[in-house]
């Protein structure tokens, strides 16, 4: 399948972390179909390059596959040194990368606390940080931080992954702020129950309909549905929103408690 040449999004590339699988996955397929050249960041580094072929021989367009562990920032500036040798400008950034607790408050360690938060929220800092001279170097520029519902139903189940995203939705608001005068926008996206790796065993551990029953739609939703918001908020048909969360969660309309 050819890359669409829709001039509504920019020629710009665009790092996925968390781009081996799940939404991260889906997010770098939706924005390479529209053209745009993806560099796939995963700890999984076989993985992510397997993607990123993938996404080459599919749509057309350059892609590259990258180990890296987020939760070691000394290890950002090699990954975009090759990445803008692959893949060229770099206009854009998807935060999808994720890890989740399952051990309620008696499962709160320091070990459990640090993996949550430096995957989730510290480099959505960091990597901002690091691609500022890109993304204001290049009109058009935007990020999308994957949230989630989590962040303000909260979850007993998973408190350091609920935290994380709630402080994911604080951290764009403040970095919109800084972001703007640049001309570069930030959002976040909030997926409700998607059937990802990340959410497969729960929904096998529970009994069936669990999740159906609290979703308007009655069903689980696809990454690739959260695939096109993240695409939407990243061109430049999203140019007049920044520092907004986009929920995609086909009407969640019930506690977290099963």
């Amino acid at each position: 399948m050819a890359a669409s040449t829709n001039t509504t999004h920019p020629t710009t590339a665009v790092v996925v972390t968390g781009g081996a699988s799940g939404i991260g996955l889906a997010s770098a397929r939706a924005l390479a179909e529209a053209g745009r050249p993806v560099a796939l960041w995963d700890i999984d580094e076989q993985k992510a390059k397997a993607g990123a072929d993938a996404i080459t021989a599919d749509f057309g367009v350059a892609a590259i596959g990258v180990g890296v562990d987020l939760g070691d920032p000394d290890l950002y500036a090699d990954a975009l040194a090759g990445t803008r040798a692959a893949v060229g400008r770099i206009g854009g950034l998807v935060h999808a990368a994720g890890v989740v607790d399952t051990g309620s408050l008696e499962g709160v360690t320091v070990d459990v606390w640090e993996r949550g938060i430096n995957t989730h929220l510290r480099p959505l800092a960091l990597l901002t940080k690091e691609l500022l001279p890109d993304l204001t170097a290049n009109p058009g520029s935007a990020i999308v931080g994957i949230a989630s519902i989590n962040a303000t139903l909260g979850n007993a189940v998973n408190p350091v992954y609920s935290a994380a995203k709630g402080g994911m939705l604080s951290l764009v608001r403040s970095l919109a702020d800084r972001l703007g005068p640049d001309g570069v926008r930030i959002n976040c996206v909030s997926p409700g129950q998607i059937l990802t790796p990340m959410l497969q065993p729960s929904v096998d551990a529970l009994p069936d309909g669990t999740y159906e029953r609290r979703i308007l739609l009655g069903r689980l939703g696809r990454p690739e549905e959260v695939a096109r918001a993240v695409r939407f908020l990243l061109s430049d048909e999203a140019s007049y929103i920044t520092a907004t969360e986009l929920v995609v969660d086909g009407g969640n309309i019930s506690s977290q408690r099963m």
